[in-house]
């Protein structure tokens, strides 16, 4: 039972990590029916984004208190990824947004590519390190066979995601920019008859998954400690793969669908093999789509005639 809860616990944390990247991929979906295949190589970006501040803020200038730097990192690293992807839409997607349906596509996996490479070039081949951050841990049980475990970093990510996961809520559902989201959703061209600019919204829905999706690398560099510029290519396609087992196109689906393949990964990790676990979250994705191909919390589209 021990390991059982312990396996848990590592499960919503990594599930809260792919919860916040599959935000991404379901908000540009939802709105602009493109599916953004770059976005796991923001996430990766963000993470090197991270990387470079914390090393600036605790060795060239001097930061001991690791909360204060987390703090600016993770501000830092939200606007630098948001600026990134703000130009990646402007200059590799609505260009191509009135075009045959490929061609974003082609568009979104040319610049996954890029990016990796860039990164690559940049930052070279090897893994890149930090020192540890929030190293203490919570005893939740002991004495036992088995001792569980609550560290520090894992209650950081599950409090972060969850406030993300309010505020974000309360955007889509309560503000202006979250009308006008939902409205470019249903309709673009009735959305723009009715005044709303939706290259803006376009790009402000741009600009929120990849500060989500920064945050998310900030949480991952701080949990694993390590980051590679071949990053964003496992974790995007299981953030992907969340989204479309929540329901692509549904918020609560992602998050739902985020923390289902973080919780089968560790669960399939713990007592089966961790060669397999990979296949197991694809296998689980394929039988959900075999008999409920909207996903989990998805609708079934209408089409406009």
């Amino acid at each position: 039972m021990d390991i059982f809860l312990q396996a848990m616990i590592n499960g919503v944390t990594l599930g809260s990590i792919y919860g916040l990247i599959a935000i991404g991929y379901t908000m540009v979906f939802g709105i602009i029916g493109m599916v953004n295949f770059a976005h796991g190589d923001v996430f990766m970006l963000s993470a090197f984004v991270a990387l470079i501040l914390f090393l600036i803020l605790t060795q060239l200038l001097g930061i001991t208190n690791v909360a204060l730097a987390f703090v600016i990192v993770l501000v830092g690293a939200m606007a630098i990824t948001a600026l990134w992807n703000w130009a990646i839409e402007r200059v590799a997607y609505r260009p191509l947004r009135g075009s045959f349906r490929l061609a974003p596509l082609i568009s979104a996996i040319g610049m996954s590519i890029f990016l990796s490479n860039m990164v690559q070039v940049i930052q070279g081949p090897r893994n890149k390190t930090i020192p540890p951050m929030f190293e203490k841990n919570i005893a939740l049980t002991s004495g036992g066979s088995y001792d569980v475990t609550l560290s520090y970093k894992q209650i950081v990510i599950m409090v972060s995601t969850t406030l993300l996961m309010a505020a974000f809520w309360y955007l889509v559902q309560k503000t202006p920019l979250g009308r006008a989201q939902r409205a470019c959703e249903q309709d673009r061209k009735m959305a723009a008859l009715l005044g709303i600019d939706v290259d803006r919204t376009i790009s402000l829905t741009f600009v929120i998954g990849a500060a989500l999706a920064a945050v998310a690398g900030v949480l991952y560099l701080s949990y694993y400690g390590v980051v590679s510029f071949a990053d964003g290519f496992v974790p995007g396609v299981k953030a992907f793969t969340a989204a479309v087992l929540g329901g692509i196109g549904s918020l609560p689906g992602a998050v739902l669908g985020g923390l289902l393949i973080g919780l089968i990964e560790v669960l399939w990790s713990t007592y089966v093999s961790t060669d397999y676990k990979d296949v197991a979250a694809f296998s689980i994705l394929a039988i959900t789509l075999i008999f409920m191909p909207t996903g989990l919390l998805g609708r079934p589209e209408i089409e406009k005639v």
